[in-house]
């Protein structure tokens, strides 16, 4: 027989909000992998290049800060897409530390096509709901992330 706690614990009141955004989370990682495979990129591939677009390169040590992906995960990335010939890296003459990773111009292209498509993808979902729903969503959410980071 389950002792107490273990029956306490079951009956969290928090329990359904967590298997509920556990579930969100997967339904809309599935829901934008799908899109951007089309572009015959991972999402971690499509998470860099997003990242790059518009800019005139940045740091590896920017480029982790600025995505979802962790740094021993972002070489095996980047060197994928320069075999794609989506991106270049370059080291510059004044700081030889600092690796400066580049779209292509075929990379470039890709952000052009991609991006726009993909938040357009995105929005037909964000679109079910009213204005005031996703600020309220968003505020929660920021509150919830704050929580963990405690």
């Amino acid at each position: 027989m389950p002792e107490k706690s273990t029956i306490q614990a079951a009956k969290a009141s928090f329990l359904p909000a967590m298997r509920e955004l556990v579930r969100t989370y997967q339904a809309f990682s599935s829901y934008s992998e799908a899109h951007v495979r089309q572009f015959d990129l991972t999402p971690a591939q499509f998470d860099v290049i997003a990242t790059l677009g518009n800019t005139n390169g940045l740091s590896m040590g920017e480029i982790g800060e600025k995505t979802l992906i962790t740094k021993g995960t972002l070489t095996g990335v980047i060197d994928r897409l320069i075999k794609k010939q989506l991106v270049i890296r370059e080291v510059p003459q004044d700081n030889r530390r600092n690796v400066i990773v580049q779209l292509t111009d075929q990379g470039q292209e890709l952000f052009e096509q991609s991006f726009p498509s993909h938040i357009a993808h995105l929005k037909e979902r964000f679109d079910l709901l009213q204005p005031t729903e996703v600020e309220v969503l968003t505020n929660l959410l920021v509150q919830l992330r704050q929580a963990f980071q405690k």
